[in-house]
């Protein structure tokens, strides 16, 4: 059988581009070419829109309002309202807890009964230096009947020793019974005595049973339950509370606060502070420099100053380790002297307003802000004066209250809108 063989050569002609369809081809590239220009032109027109109406993100700071009286403040400092008399009350004696008679935010006088520890081992001793104390005094009785007996003999037998009718034997035993009983009369009142310091030292183990507070205060942490072991210092592990309650005197609370080192020269006793509780902003706090601890802190290069409140049982809302903010004001003297000249020079100098230093910007040497107004950047000329810490004072430009840019773009310009960052 013949088998017929195919030609294996390529075929090109298959491969040949219709001039119709590459017409076409040519069209569609000459369309696309013409489109692509109106459509970046259409991109660009829309992002410009966009951006115009876009808003600048900024975090503003309020104006503080300046201290009363004129006075500026020199340093600005942060602390804790600490109390001066503030006690842990423990035991003096190791015992169990049998009762208990205050809470927490219970106000106690001095004096005042808190708790009570088991005295039944302490008061038998008591009852038995007790005990002690009246057989010796039952002896002394004994002893002074008998030495009255023995000095009516001893003068009889001296009477008859005269009238030589008894012998000087017997007038000498009769002298001695009476020395001996004398004798043992002073020792039975000595052993009278040691009791009665037994009984002192038995009372005193039993008044240790009992707790007082030792001042006036108000109770702000109990630390031991009825059934509960006590003891002056730590024994038996876990199981035995070393205190039994924390009494603080709320009239002796004051400020402390660490001032760094670097400042500590603007800080003098007597000093006016207006101090300000993170709890209550809108409550200033008049208060002066008590003292200033006479050491630094090597590891964080501060010093510790601690502050009066003054009037303070006006401000019955304050409560120990509070966190408080404290500025640190000039003398009123040392204010009066800066003023000179005539009105309108004083009213040019006086503080308008307290600033963050962020919030100032600079262009060609003159001070500016950005105060944010019904949603958009007001630009205003400052002119600052004295430096405190984190703020900077404004005596022209700014009022107290006013919403300032403390970060945002730097291309930040007047009129333009802005949205506040939460």
């Amino acid at each position: 059988m013949a088998l017929k063989l195919e030609s294996t050569r390529p075929n090109l002609g298959s491969l040949r581009i219709d001039e119709g369809k590459r017409a076409k081809g040519r069209m569609d590239r000459r369309i696309l070419y013409a489109v692509l220009p109106v459509l970046l032109l259409a991109g660009l027109i829309v992002a410009g829109y966009v951006l115009r109406n876009q808003k600048a993100m900024v975090e503003v700071a309020a104006a503080g309002k300046p201290e009363a009286g004129g006075r500026q403040a020199l340093l600005n400092a942060s602390g804790y309202i600490t109390p001066r008399r503030r006690a842990t009350i423990a035991a003096k004696i190791t015992g169990r807890v049998t009762g208990v008679f205050f809470d927490e935010g219970t106000r106690v006088a001095q004096g005042q009964l808190l708790a009570t520890l088991d005295d039944s081992d302490v008061r038998r001793a008591l009852d038995s230096a007790k005990a002690d104390r009246d057989s010796a005094q039952a002896a002394i009785s004994d002893y002074e009947v008998q030495l009255k007996n023995a000095q009516i003999t001893l003068r009889r037998a001296e009477q008859l020793q005269k009238a030589g009718i008894q012998t000087q034997e017997a007038l000498d035993n009769a002298s001695t019974a009476v020395e001996s009983l004398q004798a043992k009369a002073t020792l039975a009142r000595q052993q009278a005595a040691a009791s009665e310091a037994r009984i002192r030292v038995a009372q005193q183990a039993v008044d240790n049973c009992t707790i007082r507070a030792p001042f006036a205060g108000i109770v702000v942490s109990k630390d031991a339950q009825v059934g509960e072991m006590v003891s002056p210092v730590s024994a038996g592990g876990g199981f035995t509370r070393t205190g039994i309650a924390t009494i603080v005197d709320m009239q002796s609370n004051e400020i402390e606060v660490d001032v760094n080192e670097s400042y500590i020269a603007r800080v003098q006793p007597g000093q006016p502070v207006m101090a300000t509780l993170d709890a209550y902003p809108d409550k200033p706090i008049p208060a002066k420099v008590r003292t200033v601890i006479p050491t630094a802190d090597r590891q964080k290069a501060t010093v510790k100053v601690r502050i009066t409140i003054l009037d303070l049982e006006k401000h019955n809302f304050i409560l120990p380790d509070m966190g408080v903010k404290v500025a640190f004001l000039e003398e009123e003297k040392a204010a009066e002297k800066g003023k000179s000249g005539n009105g309108e020079q004083e009213k040019a100098a006086e503080v308008m307003a307290y600033i963050p230093k962020s919030a100032v910007r600079t262009d060609a040497g003159a001070s500016f802000v950005f105060v944010v107004r019904e949603g958009k950047a007001e630009r205003r000329a400052v002119k600052l004066g004295r430096e405190r810490g984190s703020e900077v004072a404004v005596v022209a430009g700014v009022r107290p209250g006013d919403s300032l840019v403390v970060k945002g773009p730097e291309s930040l310009k007047d009129g333009e809108q802005v949205e506040i960052r939460q």
